[in-house]
């Protein structure tokens, strides 16, 4: 399986702080009990295109947060 890649060397603490990239990764190896992919390239790409996709979402939302902030801020 691609975690060691993935996460590095793997331990405990590293899927419980993590565990929705575990997800990424058994969910692109199994759909519905049954094997979907077993490429750990792909898998790996899919998992990689998921943190982008969060990353791209943690922005918008610290932009989104600041520019509340400044509005409340500024109706002082």
């Amino acid at each position: 399986m691609g975690e060691p890649r993935y996460f590095g060397n793997v331990c405990e603490l590293d899927i419980i702080f993590n565990f929705h990239k575990a997800y990424y990764i058994l969910d692109e190896l199994f759909i519905g009990g049954e094997t979907q992919e077993t490429s750990k390239r792909e898998i790996l790409r899919v998992c990689a295109q998921m943190d982008e996709l969060m990353e791209e979402e943690k922005q918008e939302q610290q932009q989104q947060a600041g520019m509340i902030g400044r509005m409340g801020a500024g109706g002082r």
